[in-house]
């Protein structure tokens, strides 16, 4: 009951417009998440999951049985109904319990108890029609915002438009990036060798209580997101400087390569949390609290930019992204990003070489940031990425050398081992 009192609390926060990794770190859900076992932590979440990535399918099931919308102020009574909902339509849980269950969730809030009775008959319907209703949907439709898909459909074409949606209605894999012997880790922990030498394995539970853990020998990140740091090529005995770095795969990973990494950072308590997995690792960073947009530390070798963005590109793993982000975040946030590449510039030494990506699909936050600087005619000389520098994968180079990776990327024999973040990542170097 309590891991679906979290979910209910977690959902009714993004529904109601937040950040699901904010509702994570800190208040008070995120106090009750972290307090319930690994088991039912791991139940949370994957509540959680189901009832943002198919939002859609969920509104539309519940819609087809309501008279008259549900009501704005009473409480969590929508966040009930979908994490209800969800187990009901696509998990392993009992019909009549998750009905119960709703019921009971519903009781417990004092907005949403006069409607108990309309969560009661609204689930029970649900459940009754449940394979004619699933039969009947699109559900790449239904769990894609349509400004997404227009937008989508526009730049990658319908057929790729659908395949990333699709790839985003699934929990993604677990990809571990490890100090050393990637095949090894491979066969310790059941998981495959990728191409970039991340370890993937199947939907898991909790992270802290896989092998290899406490010992320190990987970190989670997806394979994707690796690429950047391998674009700058040798880091050893380099003055790297790592840009918006939390949650931190990349410092650990230039780290790891030798780099004399600063990673700046304007979250003190993101910092924390990456200083405590480098103890973890074993690995040293000098870590800043700081506006990257403002902050003037010096010159260095490399400088690494994976800005801030709409991240359309990890709707699989961050599923509220779905139901939060709106068409206008695209402009505001690539004005953040022309302030922070334009201050990595300042940042770098003449001959230095500068990465900036994004984990978003969007081109005015990835080529189209490249093309403004040549427009402006910045200190900076493209420097075109090979397939080879990418492991081989040629379909993630663009014909002007930039890495483009699809959600739907990747794809291996076992489906549920498919799949990359999408992420945009350019190199240039200053004159």
């Amino acid at each position: 009951m309590e891991a679906r009192a979290v979910a209910v609390d977690l959902v009714d926060g993004v529904q109601k417009g937040r950040l699901l990794d904010a509702l994570l770190d800190k208040g008070s859900a995120a106090e009750r998440y972290q307090r319930l076992d690994p088991r039912d932590r791991g139940l949370a979440r994957a509540i959680v999951g189901y009832a943002l990535r198919r939002h859609g399918q969920i509104d539309d099931a519940v819609g087809r049985f309501l008279t008259r919308p549900l009501p704005d102020d009473a409480g969590t009574l929508k966040a009930v109904i979908a994490v209800s909902a969800a187990q009901i339509m696509f998990m392993d849980v009992a019909d009549h319990a998750a009905v119960a269950l709703g019921v009971e969730l519903a009781g417990a809030d004092k907005a949403a108890m006069p409607f108990k009775g309309v969560v009661n008959a609204v689930l029970r319907r649900v459940s009754e029609n449940k394979a004619t209703i699933l039969a009947e949907q699109d559900a790449i439709t239904l769990n894609t915002p349509a400004w997404l898909m227009e937008r989508w459909s526009a730049n990658y074409g319908t057929d790729v438009a659908r395949d990333i949606a699709a790839m985003n209605a699934f929990e993604p894999t677990l990809d571990l990036t490890v100090k050393s012997d990637p095949d090894g880790w491979a066969a310790r922990l059941g998981g495959i060798k990728l191409p970039n030498g991340s370890v993937r394995l199947p939907v898991t539970g909790a992270v802290e209580k896989i092998d290899g853990y406490e010992e320190g020998g990987w970190w989670v990140q997806d394979a994707a997101a690796t690429l950047p740091v391998h674009l700058l090529g040798d880091v050893k005995g380099k003055k790297v400087v790592d840009l918006c770095a939390a949650p931190g795969g990349k410092t650990a990973q230039l780290a790891a390569l030798g780099a004399d990494v600063t990673a700046i950072d304007v979250s003190y308590h993101r910092l924390q949390r990456l200083e405590r997995n480098l103890y973890r690792l074993g690995l040293k960073a000098n870590l800043v609290k700081a506006d990257a947009t403002e902050w003037l530390g010096g010159t260095f070798d490399m400088v690494l930019l994976d800005a801030p963005c709409t991240a359309t590109g990890t709707l699989r793993r961050h599923p509220d992204g779905a139901v939060g982000k709106k068409p206008a975040d695209v402009p505001t946030l690539a004005a953040v990003q022309r302030r922070l590449i334009d201050q990595a510039i300042r940042m770098l030494r003449p001959g230095g070489l500068l990465v900036y990506s994004t984990c978003s699909l969007e081109p005015e936050e990835g080529q189209d940031q490249i093309r403004r600087l040549r427009l402006i005619e910045a200190p900076l000389d493209l420097v075109p990425v090979t397939a080879d520098e990418v492991f081989g994968l040629s379909e993630i180079v663009t014909p002007e050398g930039f890495v483009r990776t699809l959600p739907s990327h990747l794809k291996q024999e076992e489906a549920r081992l498919s799949g990359l973040d999408g992420f945009f990542a350019a190199r240039l170097r200053r004159q």
